[in-house]
């Protein structure tokens, strides 16, 4: 099973865009939807999380602008990103964790790419 993310592109300062992200097949016990990001030359991030119970945890840097939501009945996990910044740029991963009676697993999107120019 693969995760595929999609809604990068290019983008100006100040505009919105939805991420989205959908496996290719069915996942089951999912526990932990997310976006994680990755800018030049720096480490992966975690950006929003989002648990099957419904609770959020943003980063600091997007709170406020950015908001995470699922589907569960379809697997899907959405980013709605507003007030955008050029600090934004970066290439998006999408995050799965199932949980299972032998352990779970974690599943990671290909990456999609924003860039934000001012």
């Amino acid at each position: 099973v693969q995760l595929q993310a999609s809604g990068g592109g290019l983008m100006q300062a100040g505009g919105s865009l939805r991420l989205s992200c959908a496996p290719s097949g069915r996942i089951l016990r999912i526990s932990v939807m997310g976006w994680y990001r990755q800018a030049p030359g720096k480490q992966r991030e975690s950006v929003a999380l989002i648990t099957s119970g419904g609770r959020t945890d943003y980063a600091d840097s997007v709170k406020g602008r950015f908001t995470i939501s699922s589907d569960n009945a379809k697997n899907t996990v959405y980013l709605q990103m507003g007030s955008l910044k050029p600090e934004d740029t970066a290439v998006y991963y999408c995050y799965f964790r199932n949980v299972a009676p032998t352990g779970g697993s974690h599943y990671w999107g290909q990456g999609t790419k924003l860039t934000v120019s001012s």
